[in-house]
């Protein structure tokens, strides 16, 4: 994406060119109301712009990649499905790709830890929780659809980790080690890079296995049985 602020430029451009009596491409009509019997819309139109509009691309491009999995990503799909025109994206995006990888940055949940640092076994089931809920949303079945495709662009993976998760802290559960460690809770060198995945990589096994959300016991169960061990502490204390 260019840089500067999305939501802004889109605000900005509409506003400039409002004075000159032009439509930009950063805003769009959208029909409101109810509609007739033969399905003529009766209310006026509302106009989309900033981040009202930055959020239906965003929406519509996460949710286009989960429903075609490993197929084509195209800018007509996601324009129809955010109900705006094409040449919109063209504006801030230089492809499909580039959109999607934005919009899931934004969309990316990031655990909270307590800011008192007082509940890790709490804040570490919580995050597994956050996983689980983002993998089994249109953003989750995004990403799939990119690591998971047998002819995965390696250039599009890359970006994907670079852009996204370690943008956005890396994985779920290192926000909230990371926290504690700072906090003095346990030595920091324990934090080595299969201890900050263990309890991703158990979860994404469970679910590969299943094909369904893990639950909540067994969240706690690798939170007790697995990370806690790996840094050194005693679930039982």
């Amino acid at each position: 994406m260019p840089e500067g602020d999305a939501e802004g430029d889109f605000g900005d451009d509409v506003e400039a060119r409002a004075e000159h009596g032009t439509h930009s491409d950063a805003e769009d009509d959208t029909e409101t109301g109810a509609a007739t019997e033969n399905g003529t819309p009766t209310g006026g139109r509302t106009r989309r712009r900033g981040k009202a509009l930055l959020d239906a691309i965003y929406t519509a491009a996460v949710e286009e990649a989960a429903v075609a999995r490993g197929g084509r990503l195209t800018m007509d799909a996601i324009a129809k499905r955010a109900a705006t025109a094409r040449s919109t994206l063209y504006r801030r995006w230089n492809d499909p790709t580039d959109l999607l990888l934005d919009a899931l940055a934004d969309l990316h949940p990031v655990e909270q830890p307590a800011p008192g640092a007082d509940d890790l076994r709490g804040d570490l089931t919580r995050s597994l929780r956050l996983m689980c809920d983002w993998a089994f949303s249109p953003a989750g079945r995004a990403v799939m659809a990119i690591v998971a495709n047998p002819g995965r662009d390696s250039a599009a993976v890359e970006a994907l980790y670079e852009r996204v998760f370690a943008a956005r802290g890396g994985t779920f559960t290192q926000t909230v080690l990371r926290h504690y460690a700072e906090h003095g809770h346990f030595d920091p060198a324990r934090l080595t890079p299969v201890v900050v995945d263990l309890g991703e990589a158990l979860v994404t096994k469970r679910m590969m296995d299943t094909g369904a959300d893990p639950g909540d016991d067994y969240l706690a169960a690798i939170v007790d049985q697995a990370i806690l061990p790996a840094i050194g502490l005693d679930p039982a204390h």
